[in-house]
């Protein structure tokens, strides 16, 4: 793919990372000069120090082959004036990071794909590690829905049984549905058919409509700090 990201700060530069690694050819603006100099020393990319916001300079990064625009600079109005001129020059995918949530649905509004406020997604990972510390790896899905990782231990409600007759239990289905099984360590994960049954050791992949609450985590065998 060729991808140009706006800004090689905090966000920008992982990304670039990531991009360039996945040998992808990419394309970094970078206002700032020593920001600019520090990724391409570092990075096997051209990178342009000049204002994103300025449309020639999309130009000259070669908008008109470009399959996306990332921005991620740490100011929402740039990031929303990147991604305007992104689609006035056409750009086929155009992404940005959002600071501040009550921008959130103007950029939804322009049809930008976005990703939440990185620092508060971090902010919550941590809360929720010292909260709920049976939730491997989470996602939240509109306001109240998730789907997280979650390991079922030996005294689970829901070991032994197949998801079938969890199911006919309560245990799952409605508003929770394990999505993926992985177990023994193995990276190909099971698909959760109802003849399956689940073992103590698994780990599940779960989606749940009303998060991952004390009332869902019970089933799996946490029953963590229910305040």
């Amino acid at each position: 793919m060729y991808i140009v990201i706006v800004g090689a700060g905090d966000i920008g530069t992982p990304l670039i990372e990531i991009a360039t690694a996945g040998g992808n050819e990419v394309v970094v603006i970078e206002r700032d000069a020593e920001r600019a100099e520090r990724a391409s020393r570092q990075y096997d990319c051209l990178v342009i120090n000049d204002d994103a916001t300025v449309k020639e300079t999309l130009k000259d990064a070669g908008s008109d082959r470009a399959d996306a625009l990332i921005s991620t600079t740490d100011q929402d109005a740039t990031n929303i004036m990147v991604c305007l001129l992104a689609q006035e020059l056409d750009v086929p995918e155009v992404v940005s990071v959002v600071h501040n949530p009550e921008h959130m649905s103007l950029f939804r509004q322009i049809g930008v794909n976005t990703m939440e406020n990185p620092q508060s997604l971090i902010a919550e990972h941590l809360y929720r590690a010292v909260k709920r510390p049976s939730i491997v790896d989470f996602m939240r899905i509109g306001e109240e829905a998730e789907v997280f990782e979650i390991s079922v231990k030996e005294n689970a409600p829901i070991v032994g049984k197949t998801l079938q007759e969890a199911n006919e239990e309560g245990l799952v289905g409605g508003e929770t549905l394990v999505v993926a099984i992985e177990r023994n360590g193995r990276g190909e994960p099971i698909t959760p058919r109802g003849n399956v049954r689940i073992d103590a050791g698994d780990l599940l992949t779960v989606y749940s409509a009303t998060g991952a609450t004390p009332g869902v985590t019970d089933v799996f065998g946490h029953t963590e700090d229910h305040s």
